[in-house]
């Protein structure tokens, strides 16, 4: 399976879009009590949804590289899995979130939209097919019990 850019990359990229739409639109901009705080939130429950994922796949001793997936070596379906199947992805968005969040700027949200948009068309469905190939089964099983993102 061949990907153009790797995940973590095109979260930094869109952050960057983040950061120029939130610097140069005059408008967009807001405010409320505890923004920064449920921003830091945010960012925090995200490192930790990324960390659990990547403990659960080193337990399993499987790869996290989402650039050769014939390297896995088995399905991880259980902890953080039983109720995402993508907890890197999910906490990748939770960054560009708290991200968001913490430049004041509406319409960072679209691009947070966006991101899932790349991600699921461009990242997420060709390793579904690279998993269900590999799992068979028991990854149409997993896809059925458990939801894409949460």
């Amino acid at each position: 399976m061949k990907f153009w850019i790797p995940p973590a990359l095109v979260m930094v990229i869109f952050g960057g879009f983040m950061y120029l739409l939130a610097r140069f639109l005059p408008f967009g901009s807001f405010n409320f009590f505890g923004r920064e705080e449920l921003a830091y939130f945010l960012f925090g429950l995200g490192f930790l949804v990324i960390l659990i994922a990547v403990v659960q796949f080193g337990k399993k001793r499987t790869t996290t590289d989402p650039l050769h997936l014939e390297k896995a070596s088995s399905l991880v379906v259980k902890g953080i899995y039983n109720f995402t199947r993508n907890p890197m992805y999910l906490g990748m968005l939770l960054f560009l979130l708290a991200f968001g969040l913490k430049l004041g700027n509406a319409f960072n949200t679209l691009l947070a939209a966006g991101f899932v948009y790349w991600i699921n068309h461009f990242q997420i469905i060709p390793e579904e097919k690279v998993l269900l190939e590999k799992f068979g089964k028991e990854y149409t099983l997993y896809c059925k019990l458990t939801r894409r993102w949460f």
